[in-house]
């Protein structure tokens, strides 16, 4: 989101902001929307242009940091791990967060047990060495990545295998460093599977899909990428934005989002990639620990718009670990605890992922 400030005394306040703010390595201590709505890049953006031929599969999400030869979920100068704290605040920032919901609780939408039949939040299958790939046909071919995607037997589909829901499978190929995500997954009685939009990225890497394109996310992101997982939470700190959804949207995306899902040109709606933050003088101490954790990568990481959904829905992997009732804390937050973020100054390429380190 390109800053606009009036004056030069605004603009230099904003850059001296940004000089210190920006990328962080990862701590030492990861109801629906069509993805294939438009494609529009957001005016506010500093993406612009039409879509451009697929780059190679990009990147996904991880806990502690890389030993060498780990596999991250991208790198640490990737816009995910960019700490926001200090970032100016967004020009719009009041009506985006009017337009999501200035008295609604932040949702946690993720958890331990079963809902309705299927594990509470958007759970993570790991693929093991040798997985054979299988054919996937998707609906929206044309912004799909068109390989075989590893699916075990039994893969982990949000929602359960009975849901009508979103239907995502995330498939974590450690081994080879790879994200493999679908929406609408649904096998076929012949071995293969149908999905709505399906996208693999490549962790090692901070390359974006083409401008104007989905992935398994409206935002054209990876999933995976901003999941709360328990094991950052055992770890001790979430390095990472998380991924947030809200009722209406405008036909626009900003860096890093590359798709849009919406008909609409109201300036007061959020685009799809918008960077929201918990504000500072939000006191969490009397959170439960878990919500606290979370509470706390909000205000530093910050939260991104991927999807249109419910209002402050913010998306984990299922665990038994969870305390749901602790979960449950977080909606003391309300969205006026928010507020949008400019985050153009840590942009180093539009077509890229990396941003600028502090």
């Amino acid at each position: 989101m390109p800053a606009s400030r009036i004056g030069n005394l605004l603009l230099s306040l904003s850059t001296l902001v940004m000089l210190v703010a920006g990328c962080s390595a990862p701590a030492q201590v990861p109801p629906s929307s069509d993805p294939g709505g438009g494609t529009s890049a957001a005016s506010d953006s500093p993406v612009a242009g039409s879509p451009t031929a697929p780059p190679s599969p990009s990147g996904l999400p991880s806990p502690p940091p890389a030993k060498s030869g780990a596999c991250p979920i991208f790198p640490a100068d990737n816009v995910w791990h960019a700490d926001v704290s200090r970032l100016p605040v967004h020009r719009n920032s009041s009506a985006y967060v009017a337009s999501i919901g200035t008295d609604r609780g932040v949702h946690a939408d993720f958890g331990s047990g079963q809902w309705e039949g299927g594990p509470i939040g958007i759970p993570v299958t790991p693929v093991r060495v040798g997985q054979t790939g299988v054919k996937v046909s998707f609906q929206y071919a044309s912004e799909s990545d068109p390989v075989p995607y590893p699916i075990p037997s039994g893969a982990k589909i949000e929602g359960g295998p009975n849901s009508r829901g979103d239907r995502h499978i995330i498939l974590y190929d450690q081994a080879a460093c790879r994200a493999f995500e679908l929406f609408a997954a649904y096998p076929k009685s012949d071995g293969t599977w149908w999905a709505g939009s399906g996208a693999v990225f490549n962790l090692r890497s901070n390359a974006m899909r083409p401008r104007g394109w989905t992935s398994a996310d409206a935002a054209g992101l990876s999933v995976l990428a901003g999941l709360v997982r328990y094991e950052e939470f055992a770890a001790g700190r979430i390095d990472h934005a998380i991924r947030v959804t809200a009722p209406r949207t405008r036909d626009a995306y900003v860096w890093p989002a590359r798709h849009s899902a919406s008909d609409s040109t109201d300036p007061a709606l959020p685009p799809m990639g918008l960077r929201l933050r918990l504000k500072s003088s939000v006191d969490t101490s009397k959170l439960p620990n878990q919500a606290r954790v979370v509470a706390e990568a909000m205000k530093r990481y910050g939260v991104i718009l991927a999807d249109n959904g419910s209002p402050w829905y913010i998306s984990g992997a299922p665990a038994e670990q969870w305390n749901n009732d602790a979960l449950h804390a977080l909606g003391a937050l309300k969205g006026s605890d928010f507020e949008a973020v400019d985050t153009s100054g840590l942009m180093v390429n539009p077509d890229s992922a990396a941003c600028r380190l502090a």
